[in-house]
């Protein structure tokens, strides 16, 4: 609780690992902050707990002074200060958080922080109303979130206005055996099933599948063949995979505002993506006609036939790459989106998004701080500070439905329906009895999976 007693030591422990002077010896890549005018010592300012420390965007230490436009707080991934009464905020990474091994119990003076830019499938905890709202704070993809990191993908309008090979280059591929339809996919068996939508499209149109996934084609090189180039940008891959007319580009999970360089990279490279992944997509792109959305069709076979009939007409295609031109990119939502933000990708003289959100916290915590002491100090007549939660639209990512077709057409066993849908409502259960945890000051971790327990009780009378 906020009274009690700090650990022993733990004055020492901010001052003698930050020195003063030593103020911000190192952060992410070269940035450094704008400064501000807080002449606080280190053991006056509070403290952010990175819980998920392996995210800790600082070397070489394990704590830093960082100087945030409104005030500095230390920052650490350094465990035993979590329960210290100057550690004001946790801040934890969506992928790793598991409700089964949240911190408890919950220290009232606390707010905890999420990052997760990564996709819903990899904690669909998140994507629940019991989960998302265990946090005071989010950094997500989705633009509702308090720290949006939806564009995190996309390094700038140039990006997008990259050459793309000329079509009669395109077309002579073609003729030398290329489909016009490119699939690279090694990630298999996730949840929006893509492999699945893309087989029975295969069905009406070549496509070419280099990956594991319906992988039907030999990529030309030794090379090429190794998986860590098709994780870059590596420009013999580029060069290959530009070739094509278009991409399918299908996230693994769908959610508003989830875009991936599945999305943007065949954008940079004046290839057109055929696309399922967000459904609000089109909020982004650079103008009307600059991608096919998948889920425009009624079948694969209609989507196959329009791909054909784009293959067989140069000039309709050719629209699809007219964002490139000057002044192509009319989307103005876009524009100041990208003018907005405050990190940069790929660009070390801006902040990288963990240095941005963790100032975010600290401004926040500082504001935070002040209005409390002043509740204190007016023996009420001014307002303790109202808390922050969470909302569902910072996450709130919808149930995986299968590719093609409905669930009641899937066997019983089928592998996706296994594993996926009960993932999505197992996950509910957990952030149901990790909150239930929290609300009884509980203290044991252990003890989760007895009130995992009492709610699948609880839902087996109900039903």
């Amino acid at each position: 609780p906020a009274g009690a007693e700090e650990p022993c030591g733990a004055e020492g422990w901010a001052q003698d690992v930050v020195p003063p002077g030593a103020a911000f010896v190192a952060a992410a890549a070269s940035y450094r902050g704008p400064g501000n005018n807080d002449t606080r010592s280190n053991k006056a300012l509070p403290i952010l707990l990175w819980w998920s420390g392996s995210l800790f965007p600082h070397f070489p230490g394990d704590t830093e002074r960082i100087d945030c436009p409104r005030g500095s707080c230390l920052v650490t991934r350094s465990r035993r200060v979590a329960r210290h009464r100057r550690t004001k905020a946790l801040i934890f990474y969506g992928t790793d958080f598991r409700a089964y091994e949240a911190p408890l119990p919950r220290l009232p003076h606390q707010t905890w922080a999420l990052f997760h830019e990564e996709s819903p499938m990899n904690n669909y905890v998140l994507s629940h109303l019991p989960g998302i709202q265990l946090f005071n704070y989010t950094a997500t993809f989705r633009r509702e979130s308090d720290y949006p990191l939806t564009l995190q993908w996309l390094p700038g309008v140039g990006y997008l206005r990259g050459p793309a090979v000329p079509l009669a280059e395109k077309e002579a591929w073609r003729r030398k055996g290329y489909a016009p339809v490119l699939y690279l996919q090694s990630h298999c068996d996730v949840p929006s099933d893509r492999d699945r939508y893309v087989q029975e499209l295969m069905k009406y149109i070549q496509v070419d599948s280099y990956g594991k996934c319906l992988h039907n084609r030999e990529l030309p090189s030794e090379r090429l063949r190794d998986t860590s180039t098709a994780t870059t940008e590596d420009s013999e891959f580029m060069t290959f995979i530009a070739r094509y007319k278009f991409h399918l580009a299908l996230e693994n999970a769908i959610c508003d505002d989830y875009m991936t360089e599945k999305l943007w990279r065949p954008m940079h490279l004046g290839a057109v993506p055929v696309y399922r992944g967000s459904p609000a997509v089109r909020d982004w792109m650079p103008n009307n006609l600059s991608i096919i959305l998948i889920d425009d069709f009624d079948s694969p076979q209609e989507l196959a036939k329009y791909l054909d009939f784009l293959d067989k007409n140069g000039e309709e295609y050719m629209k699809y790459l007219e964002y490139k031109n000057l002044g192509g990119i009319k989307n103005q939502f876009l524009l100041e989106s990208l003018a907005r933000r405050e990190w940069g990708v790929n660009d070390m003289t801006l902040p990288n998004y963990l240095n941005g959100f963790e100032c975010f916290i600290c401004d926040r915590e500082n504001t935070r701080v002040k209005e409390e002491q002043e509740h204190k100090k007016s023996h009420g007549k001014i307002p303790a500070p109202r808390a922050r939660i969470a909302q569902f639209k910072h996450m709130g990512c919808p149930m995986p439905v299968p590719g093609f077709g409905s669930v009641e057409d899937l066997s019983g066993r089928d592998s996706w329906k296994e594993m996926w849908l009960q993932d999505y409502w197992q996950s509910l259960d957990q952030g149901e009895a990790l909150t239930a945890m929290i609300h009884r000051n509980e203290s044991h971790q252990g003890r989760f999976w007895d009130y995992m327990h009492e709610i699948f009780l609880k839902r087996t009378r109900q039903h």
